[in-house]
């Protein structure tokens, strides 16, 4: 008999972000071990949608997994103002309000999984089983942690050390998986890599910020890059435009701005290029704790990486990929010159994949 796994989030579906990509492609391999899957998210964004065909085709999926919209009537994602305080509040009486949904008799022995601090606190207390997956740290979640660290049904996932680092050891049934990658949706493609194409693929604000493109933007616009020809993929599309009338003002030709691409032609883009470029803002999160999944698809698209030198970045996998740079021009220059030059090394595929990932999640469930 399958089993159940209820995944309740406070993202939205669908949406142009890296996390929403990561829930949906976890769940699907997750459905492909004989799981039954439960997605319980709020509808609290006008494109928000539980219409299966629309989630199928936005992210590239054909497993057939159970989408619940809730309704969310709280004033996060409607009022523009006091956004991040709106977001605590929606957030914790959304939270309070789906789990009541569920009474322990019922769903005692199915299992629970979340990024939510708010669905993992009142989960926990009522001693549903559930794993929680931690990308960064905060005070709301330090908190929560400390509530529940003791309940013997809860098991955490820790994106990379560092991050576990921050919680000491609060936790004794836990697992360190950085994040990985959907090889399905690189293996159906026959596309040629061209020569000198660099790509970045990914928001260009993160968390409303902006991620220091200029060292990327002055890099490039010299004369010691200029048979290179960089692709940035991504919105939105304010910051396209603002870009796109700074490369026109200098004359600088060889950077090109798509905006925002769906899946198969961000698929295609990494394919028909040689190197990835990973870079991100100087916030302690991008330090220290993130798992970027656009380096897994590089990975999976066969490109050399060049990436900022952050701690985060260090602790990837397959290392030897990746050529680094510190925060200024001249270093970029020489990183993007290596990378080009070198050639890419083989990867073991089982070790980054999401399939590999999912099992190390069932096992991590059905460890007592």
């Amino acid at each position: 008999m399958n089993k159940t796994l209820n995944y309740i989030s406070y993202q939205s579906f669908p949406a142009e972000t890296a996390n929403s990509l990561q829930t949906i492609s976890n769940l699907k391999y997750l459905n492909r071990n004989n799981y039954k899957i439960n997605l319980y998210f709020p509808l609290r964004e006008k494109s928000s949608s539980d219409n299966l065909d629309i989630l199928k085709d936005y992210y590239l999926f054909d497993e057939n997994i159970s989408i619940k919209g809730l309704d969310h009537p709280y004033p996060f994602g409607k009022i523009k103002y006091f956004q991040k305080i709106f977001f605590h509040i929606s957030h914790y009486l959304w939270a309070k309000s789906i789990t009541k949904k569920f009474d322990y008799e019922n769903y005692k022995n199915e299992y629970f999984f979340t990024r939510s601090d708010w669905v993992l606190y009142f989960l926990a207390k009522r001693k549903f089983n559930i794993i929680f997956e931690c990308h960064q740290y905060s005070k709301v979640r330090s908190f929560v942690f400390k509530k529940v660290a003791n309940y013997k049904n809860v098991k955490i996932i820790f994106l990379n050390e560092l991050i576990k680092n921050e919680f000491k050891n609060l936790f004794s049934k836990y697992s360190i998986l950085p994040s990985a990658v959907d090889f399905d949706i690189f293996n159906n493609y026959e596309i040629e890599k061209i020569e000198n194409k660099i790509t970045f693929v990914g928001n260009l604000l993160r968390f409303g910020k902006e991620r220091n493109l200029d060292v990327i933007l002055k890099a490039f616009s010299t004369a010691e890059l200029q048979k290179y020809h960089l692709t940035i993929v991504g919105g939105p599309d304010s910051e396209v435009t603002k870009i796109t009338s700074y490369l026109k003002n200098n004359n600088i030709s060889n950077i090109e701005l798509t905006g925002r691409l769906g899946r198969k032609e961000v698929v295609e883009e990494l394919l028909s290029s040689s190197v990835g470029l990973l870079i991100n803002s100087h916030d302690k999160h991008s330090k220290f704790f993130t798992s970027p999944l656009k380096y897994f698809e590089y990975l999976a698209a066969s490109l050399r990486v060049v990436a900022i030198d952050f701690p985060s970045h260090k602790i990837l996998p397959n290392q030897e990929n990746i050529y680094y740079f510190n925060d200024n021009p001249d270093s970029l220059i020489e990183a993007v010159k290596e990378a080009f030059n070198a050639d890419f090394k083989d990867i073991e595929k089982d070790k980054i994949s999401l399939k590999t990932r999912a099992d190390q999640i069932i096992k991590l469930f059905e460890d007592k």
